[in-house]
């Protein structure tokens, strides 16, 4: 129907009648006071010269009712305000609006909104979802209500039921105040709403069948898939969001969260247990988190709960590793011959030049820290966490399991979810501009021969050679990343190398060369991490809209892939260069490598490169923690929101009396921030899951600053959820998609890198090699000799000697840390013997620690079932329940059904037989004779 012809839809209220003051008193209804507002749309709207005609100006609502009666302006609307002449952009976007609207009441949606009686301003549009419209989409999207019979939930056995019921009374103190749901003995059979099937279903009352997430999802559905013809057909409210029609859509809170008096709704009890930091100790209330945001939302801090509470048990171990170092570093060997001064070892200068001579003991201190984390003890807890990745994986299977069991998640087929997705409005146009220059038709005549329905016969109708040039660009662009990244570690190293140089020259300086230097370098690390870390974020959502996905979910995986890959080598690779590279490429002296001329590859300490990848990765995890929690996640989002209140109050335009009086729940929520994703809660806790697991050799600590920042971390999310945040739709989904197979892989890789920084960055195989097959006593004692080679200071090239040597004695050979041939030997300087039997037995190691761990890993996998033996029951159980309830229900159906008609039948029976009495008379023998031969073949 053409738009200029659709009726009018406007019924206003007269002005001259103020509303009633109950009306006012209602935040969550329409102007009636009686039906409920399920969403909101709202946009922003410019008039050029307006002038309020006859009227109040006072009054500004206007109710868009589906079928209501109500007192009509005459004029019929907004022929009634006088307006200005509209710019054509404004104009359009009223009319697509207008369009949309009347669209919106077709589907059967009522609507109210306010009258544009300012110069500019915001509209809010709210709209209401009859029973009707409830029912008839409910069942569309086969969502699962209630039936009236309940069951009882049975425990596995007594000693279950025994340990259970001790367990909730010892955890009573930690439990939420909040009605409870999966806790209780008693659950609902839960059956896809059916009108046909209504007798099944315990309807009380239609107002509040569905609950508020369940309605607003509903009608989010409807504005997803209704077309808009005047703005180039596009189909949903995404779509006129992203061309500026409307500014934002968004169901409502449950009121404040803040508001004094007793009355309680869900926002305010999540608020007061839940999302402060003053019930940090508390479970979470998940129940009533997926019941209020949806079963996206509530998986997540479900998952964020479990792994918060497997940190306990890895920062108990972790500690007690850390506590052992402690212990033993007095007990420790070599050690004790570092810091032993009559038994010195004189080092070969660690620069050109500038650099002197110097003792080994005078790297003491590096050498007794080292032992902290380079214990044999790292080696178990290495095993430990590996396998702990894998129960904390296969833990969380279960509780999805049972989250899906209670949540009525087991039903969710693949076609459903397909059945509920939708074009991006991006995707649209492309499509859209591709059928335009691939025909000369005009662009209605394509449209219509390519209607939205097409789409599910034609999966994809953007080809690769469509796609192509996306793809190219993504390719290139993070090739490019991944190198800048790599240039950016290069020129830290370079930093640390020219600084080192500098600082060496000053006697001062000379003796925290590398404490300064370490320390400085880290810190610039931090930063450009941080920074990089919101350029990629921002890159990979233009990586991927280029790539023009189909629909949100392809979306979301594509950009989680591409964000998680780049923020991943830009958290990590610094600490991969100290882990895996540092060190090996410094040549020898005599023969050293330089990156520029006069400066050499920079050297691990005395003690290793463990503690600088320790220093690192406790910097790097701890700083990132506490910025990006502070500064990004608390800081970012009140000063967005301090800015949009300081320009709402120096927009110009008439002020709003009633508005300054008592702001509607609308106009509160709107000024929240909107809700982008959990895209970045989840990468965040990711990449901690990555420093948890995959050097947690080198930082046993690692999981005890987990832990401590992600108690912090879960009341930061749920007050940023109930109390910033504008309310999300909820959705509908059986896991946590994508994240699920990342988690995975980190667990795996952890595995092979922890093998590797065991055997290359510490000192445990060469240790182990020595004491087994060098030492005389079966001890370490002789092991730091064993481990320096010997250099003639006569060979140093021209040039490089020491300047102004301060030396207390003549040198005539230095030591360097390496296995070499002595100058003394046939092949001097070449790899001895040790170095290859060291280097075998680090490549027999991880082989072995490798297959050992995965093994284990496959082993933990199998014992432990994905789904509880209960829950697998109960699956069963309730299929059986529902068989036999719809079979009573049908069978009462059938009985009430038949019950007139045999009422009816059994009336016309009594007629006949008396009929046939008083016929009786005139014809008795022929019924006389009928019995007696009934009776005689009765006897036969």
């Amino acid at each position: 129907m053409d738009p200029e012809h659709l009726p009018v839809i406007n019924n206003y209220l007269d002005a001259n009648e103020p509303p009633s003051s109950e009306a006012r008193l209602s935040r969550m209804h329409f102007h009636d006071n009686q039906r409920k507002v399920d969403y909101v749309l709202a946009y922003h709207y410019r008039k050029r010269g307006a002038h309020l005609g006859h009227g109040s100006p006072g009054h500004s609502l206007a109710v868009i009712s589906n079928g209501e009666t109500g007192k009509e302006r005459h004029g019929g609307g907004p022929g009634d305000v006088e307006l200005g002449p509209l710019d054509a952009l404004e104009e359009e976007r009223r009319e697509q609006r207008d369009e949309f609207e009347h669209n919106l009441m077709a589907a059967g949606l009522e609507l109210e909104k306010d009258l544009e009686s300012k110069s500019q301003g915001s509209v809010f549009v709210r709209i209401h979802a009859p029973w009707q419209v409830l029912a008839r989409e409910a069942e569309f999207l086969k969502i699962k209500v209630p039936t009236k019979k309940m069951y009882e939930i049975k425990a596995g056995g007594s000693i279950a039921k025994k340990f259970s019921a001790i367990l909730q009374t010892l955890s009573s103190p930690l439990q939420p105040r909040v009605p409870e749901h999966s806790n209780n003995r008693m659950k609902n059979l839960s059956y896809p709403f059916s009108r046909e099937k209504m007798y099944l279903y315990n309807i009380q009352e239609k107002d509040t069948f569905f609950d508020n997430a369940t309605r607003s999802r509903i009608v989010h559905e409807i504005l997803k898939r209704t077309a808009c013809s005047r703005a180039n057909n596009t189909m949903g409210i995404n779509s006129l969001i992203a061309n500026n029609i409307y500014e934002a859509a968004y169901p409502l809170h449950d009121g404040e969260y803040d508001s004094p008096g007793d009355d309680m709704n869900d926002r305010k009890l999540l608020y007061q247990e839940w999302a402060r930091y003053g019930v940090f100790y508390k479970f979470q209330p998940i129940d009533l988190i997926r019941k209020y945001f949806g079963e996206k939302i509530g998986l997540y801090f479900a998952w964020l709960g479990l792994y918060t509470s497997f940190l306990i048990p890895s920062s108990v171990i972790g500690v007690i590793v850390f506590l052992y170092g402690c212990a033993t570093i007095e007990e420790d060997i070599p050690s004790k011959e570092m810091c032993d001064h009559q038994n010195a070892f004189t080092m070969c200068p660690l620069c050109d030049k500038s650099c002197d001579y110097w003792n080994l003991s005078s790297a003491c201190g590096t050498a007794r820290a080292s032992h902290l984390f380079d214990n044999p003890a790292t080696v178990f807890f290495s095993i430990f966490m590996a396998l702990w990745a894998t129960m904390f994986l296969e833990n969380w299977k279960r509780l999805q399991m049972r989250l899906g069991y209670f949540w009525d998640l087991t039903g969710i087929e693949e076609e459903e979810e397909r059945s509920q997705e939708h074009s991006r409005p991006e995707y649209e146009t492309k499509v859209r501009e591709k059928l335009l220059k691939e025909s000369g038709k005009s662009a209605v005549q394509k449209l219509e021969a390519n209607s939205p329905e097409d789409d599910e016969d034609d999966e994809d109708k953007l080809t690769w050679k469509d796609r192509f040039p996306g793809y190219l660009m993504n390719f290139a662009s993070i090739l490019f990343m991944i190198a800048l990244t790599f240039s950016i570690v290069f020129g830290v190293i370079v930093y640390r190398i020219t600084t080192a140089a500098a600082l060496s020259l000053n006697k001062a300086t000379r003796s925290n060369v590398r404490v300064t230097v370490t320390a400085t370098a880290v810190i610039i690390n931090l930063v450009v991490i941080l920074i990089l870390d919101e350029i990629y974020g921002a890159v990979a959502k233009w990586l991927t809209k280029i790539e023009v996905p189909k629909t949100e979910q392809t979306f979301e995986e594509r950009l989680i892939l591409k964000a998680f890959l780049l923020k991943f080598v830009n958290a990590y690779s610094p600490i991969f260069y100290v882990a895996f590279f540092k060190g090996r490429f410094v040549g020898r002296p005599g023969s050293y490598v330089y990156v520029f001329d006069g400066y050499r590859m920079e050297e691990c300490a005395p003690g290793g490169c463990l503690m600088e990848l320790c220093i690192q990765l406790s910097i790097i995890m701890l700083g990132k923690q506490l910025i990006q929690n502070n500064i990004f996640e608390i800081g970012v989002p009140k000063l967005k929101k301090l800015f949009r209140k300081l320009k709402d109050e120096t927009e110009p335009g008439e002020s709003d009396p009633d508005h300054s009086k008592r702001p509607e729940q609308w106009d509160l929520d709107h000024s929240l921030e909107p809700y982008t994703g959990l895209t970045p809660e989840y990468m965040e806790m990711i990449i901690q899951f990555g420093f948890v697991t995959l050097f947690v050799a080198s930082f046993p600590l690692a999981p005890v600053f987990a832990l401590l920042n992600n108690v912090i971390e879960v009341r930061l999310d749920a007050k940023k959820f109930v109390t910033e945040l504008r309310r999300p739709d909820a959705v509908r989904t059986k896991d946590i998609g994508i994240w699920f197979d990342i988690l995975s892989g980190i667990g795996k890789f952890s595995v092979i890198i922890n093998a590797f920084v065991i055997a290359v960055t510490s000192d445990f195989i060469p240790r182990l090699v020595y004491q087994y097959s060098y030492s005389h006593n079966g001890t370490l004692h002789g092991f730091v000799n064993h481990t320096l080679s010997f250099f003639n200071v006569s060979q140093l090239k021209e040039g490089t000697q020491p300047e102004n040597s301060q030396f207390d004695q003549e040198v005539q050979f230095c030591r360097f840390k390496d296995y070499r041939e002595p100058p003394w030997a046939p092949n001097p300087y070449e790899f001895s013997k040790q170095y290859w039997s060291v280097l075998s037995a680090r490549l027999a190691f991880v082989i072995i620690f490798q297959n050992l761990v995965m093994f284990l890993s496959v082993l933990v996998d199998w014992m432990i079932p994905d789904i509880p033996t209960d829950i697998s029951d109960q699956i069963k159980k309730e299929k059986s329940l529902l068989v036999d309830f719809f079979l009573k229900e049908e069978h009462e159906k059938v009985k009430l059904a038949d019950e007139p008609t045999q009422r009816s039948q059994g009336g016309g029976d009594r007629s006949r037989r008396s009929r046939a009495a008083s016929s009786a008379p005139s014809g008795r023998s022929q019924p006389g004779s009928i019995a007696s031969s009934g009776s005689q073949h009765t006897n036969v």
